[in-house]
């Protein structure tokens, strides 16, 4: 006979691997069944009780907040909750298990959404627990769906890199967020604007009791944008003070990245100022050195040298051209912000133009992205040649100036816009096309345009708003 030895791992599962399965099961049943299945509710409170946590996970009315309130030592353990851990030998069943249950609990009050009308508290719950979710993936609330958080964590991390974790379960470890999770950021803003329309949101702008338990995020401001020619009174009060908080918050995070660069090259011509703060300490030490006393071991300095930093610059045009369909709302609320902000840098003179089927002119606004919002109208067709119409006489100097053409191109008159856009290329401008300058990095382009930009030495940007604020401080450097 032979002797078949069984060991550890490749033993029949046993009680914690039950556990963690029924954990799993319940939570598939809850994501794809409204149905309460009375089997699987029933052995999960037994095992959630058993190993110590609160029955309160298992109720879908309980948000995340209230949980942690109750239970404050929870929130460690929610912090990067599903942030893969280092490899280590053997596994920790039992963590498995309670690890199980907290990660059903956060899986399933983001996703489990449901139907029928939604009101301000449960968009501001849901909202909350996502803000939780985007935690346990490692992240800032809000930085996945592109909200105000982003820019902190990922500024560091290139487009497309990982996130630092902000609590303590995920081990120092940066997770890969494309690989871990693909494209989970746009479908919690999908989720986000379902919810958003779901609410009688007229109704709750009317109550400035609802309308402060209301969270601003992008769904919730595309939404406000669309609807508001349709309010007045304390309904648009409220709505217009939503979409200035959410303005400010944004603006603050790509104010952060536009200032990291300074503009212009170093202006040696200037003598430099002297004072402490431009004081170059190593070079004085290094230019006095043939003073150093070695008996009294002591450099006597007879010269300071100071750093430069007046720089040389040139006035510069930056002509920004958004399209205001209802597709490109999450780019054209960010590069508005944008186009502000450079409008603030000395020797910028910064133009901004929105268009669908008809062409206006923001500039006098520029400098306030929340009056530029609340002039535009979102929905409507594409026809780029009425803003071409605008922004060409606006190139005086083609060598000091880029013009920002932010779209999907699926243009109504394709052939005629490239023949324009090309033209300004070819006079020596800088042209910059951008498909989409979105703070979760989801957009689409024309192909037939992506091709013909591709030719022209002009590729289109897309993805992170990061990419184009990189590109800007390039050009006025």
């Amino acid at each position: 006979m032979t002797d078949h030895t069984i060991d550890d791992e490749t033993a029949l599962p046993g009680a914690e691997e039950n556990r963690r399965q029924v954990l799993y099961w319940r939570l598939l049943a809850r994501l794809f069944d409204h149905e309460e299945q009375a089997t699987l509710e029933s052995a999960s409170l037994a095992v959630v009780e058993d190993i110590g946590l609160p029955p309160a996970l298992l109720d879908p009315q309980a948000s995340i907040d209230a949980i942690v309130q109750r239970h404050p030592e929870l929130v460690a353990e929610f912090d990067a909750l599903m942030v893969p851990e280092t490899e280590e030998e053997g596994r920790d069943r039992a963590a498995e298990v309670r690890r199980a249950a907290l990660v059903s609990k956060v899986l399933l009050n983001v996703f489990a959404t449901g139907t029928g009308t939604v009101t301000a508290g449960q968009l501001a719950r849901w909202q909350s627990d996502a803000g939780w979710l985007e935690r346990a993936l490692g992240c800032k609330p809000g930085e996945l769906r592109g909200g105000r958080g982003a820019g902190h964590g990922a500024g560091s991390g290139g487009a497309g890199g990982g996130v630092s974790p902000t609590g303590t379960g995920g081990g120092g470890r940066t997770p890969d967020l494309g690989r871990l999770v693909p494209e989970i950021g746009p479908e919690l803003g999908a989720l986000e604007a379902d919810l958003v329309k779901r609410m009688h949101l007229r109704e709750v702008l009317a109550d400035p009791r609802l309308a402060a338990q209301l969270t601003p995020s992008m769904s919730l401001i595309e939404q406000l944008l669309r609807d508001k020619n349709n309010l007045s009174g304390v309904a648009l009060a409220n709505a217009k003070a939503l979409i200035r908080r959410f303005v400010d918050e944004v603006a603050d995070v790509l104010r952060t990245q536009v200032e990291k660069a300074s503009v212009g090259a170093l202006d040696r011509s200037i003598p430099p100022k002297r004072v402490f703060r431009n004081l170059d300490l190593d070079r004085t030490i290094w230019k006095n050195l043939t003073n150093w006393d070695p008996e009294e071991e002591r450099l006597y300095v007879d010269r300071l040298y100071y750093r430069h930093t007046a720089r040389r610059t040139t006035p510069q045009r930056l002509i920004v051209v958004v399209d205001q369909s209802g597709s490109m709302v999450d780019s054209m609320v960010n590069c508005t912000i944008l186009a502000s902000i450079f409008a603030g840098l000395p020797k910028v003179d910064v133009h901004l133009i929105a268009y669908d089927t008809q062409a206006l002119d923001l500039t006098p606004w520029v400098s306030d992205p929340f009056e530029t919002l609340l002039r535009t109208n979102l929905g409507g067709g594409t026809d780029g040649t009425v803003a071409m119409a605008l922004a060409q006489p606006k190139i005086a100097e083609p060598r000091n100036t880029v013009v920002v053409w932010i779209s999907d191109f699926y243009e109504w008159r394709s052939e005629p816009l490239f023949e324009s856009m090309a033209a300004i290329h070819r006079s020596g401008a800088k042209f910059i096309p951008v498909g989409s300058v979105t703070s979760s990095g989801r957009g689409s382009v024309n192909p037939w345009f992506r091709e013909r930009f591709k030719d022209l030495g002009t590729p289109v940007i897309s993805g992170h708003i990061r990419k184009l604020v990189e590109e800007l401080k390039s050009f006025l450097a």
